[in-house]
């Protein structure tokens, strides 16, 4: 693996190469994204395509990166800027990408701002929050998870966003009536450490998850659009917006092994079917 840095107006950006350029195999490189999660999230899945060139990176502001922009917040448009050009960067045309969370939304906006730069785009489980029937009541449980943290500091917000994340079908009266999560119950700290820029806990990403893709740009791009859901997320929020987003994009859900982290091994303490996820994956690529 090779890493590199590639200085851009507002940020440093840092992404890693596994694997030679131009690609042994002359198939596009395989570039791996999230948001908020950074290349180390990667690791796993990457070790699975030992055939492939995978080139995986960490978002402005986030593990590696630097930001010089000013902003402490994210937009996908900004981050698809970001990746168009780590993909100019890499000199091998255009990529084959997997894209996860936050990073599906990115790698969406990518496709409609760019749509030169992806082959093939598998967008697993993109947080639009918006665009499901429940949108508002949607918006208004990600400000109770802003507002748990703001109020009672990390453990707080990661129990109420997991207690979010888990919660089966649209948020009903019955959501809201419930009593605010322990953190011990989830295995998170009581205490506050006093800091409040968490890019999946505060306001910061709200611009990802409020996202709405460019429908007609992306049907124009030449690109082959997948929107996949984990078997386990059908019901909860992340496989409600990925059905959402297929609807929007005229297609329907492509399903996987797992949950919304199923390329995760255990290091992460909620471990996937890796190997199933990535088996899975590399058939939905070969169908390209």
């Amino acid at each position: 693996m090779e890493t590199f840095t590639l200085a851009t107006a507002g940020a440093g950006l840092v992404y890693d190469v596994r694997g030679p350029l131009p690609t042994a195999d002359g198939r596009p490189p395989l570039f791996l994204i999230g948001h908020p999660m950074d290349a180390s999230g990667f690791a796993a899945l990457a070790a699975r395509f030992p055939d492939r060139t995978v080139v995986t990176y960490d978002p402005r502001g986030l593990g590696r990166s630097t930001r010089q922009d000013g902003r402490v917040d994210w937009t996908p448009e900004i981050l698809a800027d970001d990746v168009h050009a780590v993909v100019a960067a890499l000199g091998a045309g255009p990529v084959e990408m997997f894209a996860s969370s936050g990073g599906a939304v990115t790698a969406l906006a990518l496709v409609a701002r760019h749509p030169d730069g992806v082959t093939t785009l598998v967008a697993h489980e993109p947080p639009l929050i918006t665009i499901t029937p429940d949108g508002p009541a949607a918006v208004r449980a990600r400000a109770g998870v802003r507002d748990a943290y703001e109020q009672r500091g990390w453990g707080a917000g990661m129990a109420a966003f997991v207690a979010m994340t888990s919660w089966e079908g649209e948020f009903t009266d019955a959501y809201f009536a419930r009593p605010a999560p322990d953190p011990a119950a989830y295995g998170m700290p009581a205490e506050d450490d006093g800091s409040r820029d968490d890019p999946l806990l505060s306001d910061r990403s709200w611009a990802v998850s409020d996202h709405r893709p460019d429908v007609d740009a992306i049907a124009a791009a030449p690109t082959r659009v997948v929107i996949a859901v984990g078997e386990e997320s059908r019901a909860v929020q992340t496989g409600r917006t990925s059905d959402a987003a297929a609807e929007l994009l005229g297609q329907r859900v492509t399903v996987f092994p797992s949950h919304h982290g199923g390329f995760l091994d255990g290091e992460f303490g909620y471990p996937g079917k890796p190997d199933e996820f990535a088996a899975r994956l590399r058939e939905v690529l070969d169908a390209s």
